[in-house]
């Protein structure tokens, strides 16, 4: 399955401290979603809420899918009562003390199209808000806290 959306981008930080932002509910609620558990561990299921301020807050369902230690983690995103299901994936690879992350988000396709709130635009508005705001925003604050 083609990713819908495909982000690629260096982060200023060492493949450890970006595998933990995406890994450690602690960290990833300072950037991502406030999650009320979270292990990076195949079948672990977590669910979180989210939509736009003014409109419909949906609940999420995920389960962790793939993971490789500081490499890779994948897990499938859905929505509760609706059809569908999608796939989240970082991949991380060390570039010279910086990390190279690859996103993708793949299967947007199969929730219902006639449900604005899953076109496509608003996935590319998030995920570019997350991943090239949020995260880097992010570990540049805990590299500037660590020294």
């Amino acid at each position: 399955m083609k990713p819908e959306i495909e982000i690629s981008r260096i982060l200023d930080a060492d493949v450890s401290l970006v595998w933990k932002a995406i890994t450690e509910k602690e960290l990833m609620k300072q950037w991502y979603f406030d999650l009320r558990e979270f292990k990076p561990e195949i079948g672990f299921t977590f669910e979180f809420t989210g939509g736009h301020e003014d409109g419909i807050q949906y609940n999420h369902i995920c389960v962790v899918t793939e993971v490789e230690f500081e490499k890779k983690l994948t897990y499938s995103w859905k929505y509760e009562g609706y059809e569908g299901i999608s796939y989240v994936t970082f991949e991380l690879t060390d570039e010279d003390g910086k990390t190279k992350l690859n996103f993708s988000h793949t299967g947007l396709s199969t929730f219902p199209y006639n449900n604005l709130d899953f076109a496509l635009h608003n996935f590319e508005e998030g995920w570019d808000h997350f991943i090239n705001n949020a995260l880097p925003e992010f570990l540049i604050k805990n590299i500037l806290k660590s020294n």
